[in-house]
């Protein structure tokens, strides 16, 4: 899986607003709404199910990412959106330290193998020093996008 599959242009936030976990995760959620990449109706649904999972443990993942994701029975196909803070967030990740990175995706109820196929795709693409570094250089949503579409398809 690449994660340019998941991605346009349009799911892609160059540089986020907010500064604060829970709310860059909710501007995340607005932004896949906003943008009508998830019904509106689903918003409320989706942040409690993402909340539910963070809360178990955070998604951050080390070496400045964050991978927050979660099931719904309402929707058919995965959906994703990439963020970027250049300042970095405290998500209280498992290293510690700020992240700058966020894959956030939700994937429907009935498709689990489809849930771990594409975490683990995203984490394996995000342990590589150079793909973090070409997308903190990247300018705007056509340069991260081609850095995600360079990367070779992982099973």
């Amino acid at each position: 899986m690449n994660l340019a599959s998941l991605l346009t242009e349009g799911q892609i936030i160059p540089e986020l607003e907010s500064t604060d976990h829970w709310d860059v995760i909710g501007e995340l959620v607005d932004h896949l709404t906003d943008h009508g990449f998830l019904p509106a109706r689903l918003r409320d649904d989706t942040l409690e199910a993402l909340k539910e999972r963070e809360e178990k443990i955070s998604t951050g993942i080390g070496s400045g990412v964050a991978i927050p994701h979660a099931f719904s029975d309402q929707i058919d196909d995965v959906v994703a959106v990439f963020g970027r803070s250049r300042e970095g967030i405290n998500f209280e990740a498992v290293d510690n330290n700020p992240v700058h990175f966020i894959v956030l995706f939700v994937v429907p109820k009935s498709q689990h193998h489809l849930h771990l196929k594409t975490l683990a795709a995203i984490a394996k693409l995000f342990t590589r020093s150079e793909v973090r570094r070409q997308l903190g250089a990247a300018e705007n949503r056509e340069d991260i996008l081609a850095v995600f579409g360079a990367q070779p398809v992982s099973a």
